[in-house]
């Protein structure tokens, strides 16, 4: 039995056959998570400065304050 002669590109070849322990939908999955995490700790940070935004609003008289403030 000949022993082989192991380089770089066969154990790189070695490597990509092996199969990774992560499918491709639980790896979209786990992003999709992370996406939607950080996009909650985004909203929930922002609150006081929207609801400071919907107060100013509501004193300028909302939508149909138009003819006061051009």
């Amino acid at each position: 039995m000949r022993g082989r002669k192991v380089t770089a590109m066969s154990e790189c070849r070695c490597r990509r056959r092996a199969r990774s322990r992560m499918s491709g939908r639980q790896l979209l999955l786990l992003q999709a998570a992370l996406v939607g995490g950080a996009i909650t700790a985004l909203v929930i940070k922002e609150i006081p400065g929207i609801m400071r935004e919907l107060r100013i609003f509501r004193m300028t008289g909302g939508p149909g304050a138009n003819r006061r403030y051009p």
